[in-house]
């Protein structure tokens, strides 16, 4: 396996978990305006979801940024 193909697979991955992520973040905090919970027992609260899905997508963003740095490379190299 090459990088490019460990690069998308790993890019895809956290791109829908951090959209998964969110989603439960949605939830969790629009159950918790009704007196509800999602996540019973556990120490993760709506907000802190929300930054974990945002630190996966500013590092999807990082590498979505660096294959277009290796592209642009190869294209001026041609």
């Amino acid at each position: 396996m090459d990088l490019e193909k460990l690069n998308s697979i790993v890019c895809r991955i956290f791109f829908l978990g951090s959209f998964l992520l969110l989603a439960i973040a949605v939830l969790e905090f629009a159950l918790n305006r009704f007196g509800y919970t999602v996540l019973h027992a556990s120490n993760y609260t709506a907000h802190r979801l929300l930054e974990l899905a945002v630190v996966l997508l500013i590092f999807v963003v990082a590498l979505l940024l660096r294959q277009v740095r290796e592209e642009l490379k190869k294209a001026k190299i041609r």
